[in-house]
């Protein structure tokens, strides 16, 4: 029976999910007779499950519920059932917990609320049943969840009144919330578009079991695909862990999780009590890991739709065949609106739709067939198949006027059998919004698994998620970034700009020529005098992070008398702003002249990894909240391509006299501070602003460095 690992802190021991998730025996405490009620419904799902596996209903008050005999008692259950639902208050359930182990129960479903989500005294109580559950070996789903229904064993524990349909031959997709109301909504969604659904998991609080052990309980019992809805993750690293076990079996995993708004997440800890993280850094790191991060209900399901029937889309641009000059049009604004790029067709490809339409209809992607497919559906199979051979295109969209019922289902039967064999990502849109379809229509693409919008516009968004799923897997299957030796840095916390400067040049990103000077005013003068004037002076010392807010800085020193007098406005600064004894001294370095400033940077997160951040520098990094930010072991291609793309990149070009930008070069010093991040982990933060940005093939120099370390 397979297992998944559930980390106990100090040791770890393995949780059988299989025992929770795929029960043989149930009991139920707090079974009911009353069909509305809680326990009722759990009985109602049970018996509608087509569960056979015995059933022990527990009931203090009942002697027997629908003929069924009840326990009085948890403690009079035989040892060894397989999962226990736990409907009843909160202030009994660690009681029934220590029961559950007692009795060897595998796994136990906890619907109460007022646990971590209503504050510190809940927060406790949770805490202490989940020591307890770890200790005793417990798979504790919850609290405060909805439960779950499997519907390839058949069984449904949740309090969701759910008419059960047992899940047909063919592909699977399984379902994670943390939300037991998200769950149910995204069950309907998929089972409504003919989706086959192998599970539907709410695991509320996560006490003990998490959205990651689902996900790996999942992979291993075949889902081909998971949706999942998370408020939080609680366990970075675990989750990650489970992404990459995902995407190695070629399972694709679609995710929702709101709070990339200040207001988003403070509703998300309102509901399950979470501290949330940083949206960015999350959203980065999984999707590093090929995870599909949507950003809305809507996307979830209409990306789900097409991974669904097509879990390992290639890379490659958009193609969109239509019968409409209008769609044309419009889907051409739409992708480049959404970041979708259209392929630029082979002059083969152009030359199989000249053969193929008539003179008037223009060979270009999209591609308008007019009213040539009016008499003649096959034109859509054929035009299709020519833009699926073409290697520049990815997937393809139909997106057509359906025309009336015949119409509908001529189109219908021409495109079903090409989806059932499709080598690429194909999908249909049929404009008309609410307006009813000829079931004729429907029933062979459903029957095909072909992804079916009444919207253009909502299947191109989704598109747009599946072509960066596929960039994902090209990037990870060429992932090359080099091992770097750790080593250590000569102290903590704040690193005084002299040595974090020492440090990016021993990786290659270049400073200003400078010499640090210690109380010397004649070798200050005679340095910079070799150095040549104008320069910058600068205090140095550990504590101070911000040089500027204490008059530590002088630029434009242009002479000896002015760097002599300078020099005394910066030791009688150093008086009254650092600690006695911890000044190094003055740097001394030449003038950088001036160009495009970039901010960079980088951190170590202790939960989610290491990452690098860049963007434009000065007023621009706030005006136009131009950063970026990868993991950092990104390769050059991917740090170029998020360099053209950031806000502002226009400025990299010939912009209003100025040169085109040294855009290699600060591709290389990115790569270099990724490099800086991965040897010395004790790193906290890196801020390098500015880094100026030459003209193109004059490389780029950082003006200041803050490192701050543990």
């Amino acid at each position: 029976m397979q297992t998944s690992d559930v980390q106990t802190g100090a040791s770890a021991s393995r949780i059988d999910l299989a025992r929770l998730l795929r029960p043989r025996s149930i009991a139920i405490a707090g079974a009911s007779p009353e069909p509305a009620s809680v326990g009722g419904v759990v009985l109602k799902n049970i018996a509608g499950s087509g569960f056979t596996g015995p059933v022990h209903l527990v009931s203090p008050t009942r002697a027997e519920i629908n003929g069924v005999p009840c326990l009085p008692s948890l403690q009079a259950l035989p040892h060894g059932v397989d999962v226990a639902v736990l409907n009843v208050p909160r202030k009994a359930v660690k009681e029934a917990i220590e029961v559950c182990i007692e009795r060897g129960v595998g796994g136990a479903i906890v619907f109460a609320a007022g646990f971590r989500e209503a504050g510190e005294q809940g927060a406790k109580e949770q805490d202490e049943i989940a020591r307890l559950c770890r200790e005793g070996g417990l798979a504790l789903l919850g609290p405060n969840c909805m439960g779950f229904a499997n519907y390839t064993s058949g069984a449904a524990l949740s309090f969701e009144s759910l008419t059960f349909q047992p899940a047909a031959a063919g592909p699977h997709m399984g379902v994670i919330a943390q939300s037991g109301a998200m769950a149910s909504n995204i069950r309907s969604a998929l089972l409504a578009r003919g989706i086959r659904i192998s599970h539907v998991v709410s695991t509320g609080n996560e006490a003990v079991v998490r959205v990651d052990h689902v996900i790996r309980h999942l992979v291993e019992e075949g889902a081909n695909l998971i949706a999942v809805y998370v408020e939080q993750i609680r366990d970075p690293a675990a989750f990650l862990a489970a992404a990459r076990m995902a995407r190695e079996a070629g399972r694709p995993i679609v995710m929702v999780h709101p709070g990339s708004s200040a207001s988003g997440r403070a509703a998300a800890q309102s509901h399950t009590g979470a501290m949330l993280g940083d949206y960015a850094t999350m959203k980065t790191a999984v999707e590093d890991e090929g995870v599909v991060l949507v950003e809305t209900m809507d996307e979830l399901f209409d990306t789900a739709s097409i991974l669904y029937r097509f879990p390992a889309p290639v890379k490659g641009a958009m193609g969109i065949v239509t019968n409409s000059g209008a769609v044309r049009g419009l889907s051409l604004d739409f992708c480049e609106k959404v970041g979708l790029p259209v392929a630029a067709l082979s002059d083969e490809t152009l030359d199989a739709f000249r053969q193929m339409l008539p003179p008037q209809c223009e060979a270009s992607n999209p591609l308008d067939v007019g009213i040539a497919g009016f008499s003649d559906a096959s034109v859509f199979a054929n035009t299709t198949n020519a833009m699926m051979a073409d290697p520049s295109v990815g997937s393809v969209l139909l997106a057509l006027a359906g025309g009336g019922p015949w119409q509908q289902r001529a189109k219908s039967e021409v495109i079903a059998p090409l989806a059932r064999t499709a080598p690429k990502p194909v999908a249909v849109a049929i404009i008309g919004d609410e307006a009813p379809l000829d079931p004729g229509c429907v029933t062979p693409l459903r029957e095909t698994d072909t992804p079916l919008f009444r919207s253009p516009d909502r299947a191109l968004r989704a598109f747009r998620a599946v072509h960066n799923y596929a960039d994902a897997l090209a990037r990870v299957a060429s992932r090359t970034a080099p091992p770097v030796p750790a080593q250590k840095l000569p102290r903590q916390g704040p690193l005084p700009e002299y040595e974090g400067k020492a440090l990016l040049s021993e990786f290659g990103i270049r400073t200003p020529k400078g010499v640090l000077v210690f109380r010397d005013v004649d070798s200050a003068a005679q340095l910079a005098g070799r150095i040549g004037y104008p320069v910058v002076m600068k205090l140095q010392a550990a504590s101070l992070t911000h040089k500027s807010d204490v008059g530590g800085v002088i630029v434009g020193v242009k002479d000896e008398a002015a760097l002599r007098a300078g020099w005394q406005r910066l030791m009688d600064s150093a008086q009254l702003h650092v600690p006695e004894g911890t000044l190094d001294g003055i740097l001394i370095e030449e003038m950088a002249r001036p160009g495009l400033e970039l901010v960079l940077g980088g951190r170590n997160d202790p939960e989610w990894g290491s990452f690098v951040v860049f963007g434009l520098g000065g007023v621009w990094v706030e005006a136009l909240d131009a950063v970026e930010m990868l993991p950092s072991h990104a390769g050059r291609t991917q740090i170029l391509e998020r360099l053209h793309q950031m806000r502002g990149a226009r400025l990299l070009g010939p912009f209003r006299g100025q040169p085109a930008r040294d855009v290699e070069a600060a591709a290389d010093a990115i790569l270099a501070l990724g490099a800086i991040l991965r040897a010395h982990p004790e790193i906290r933060e890196v801020d390098v602003n500015p880094l100026t940005v030459f003209a193109k093939g004059e490389g780029v120099m950082a003006l200041d460095a803050l490192f701050i370390a543990e």
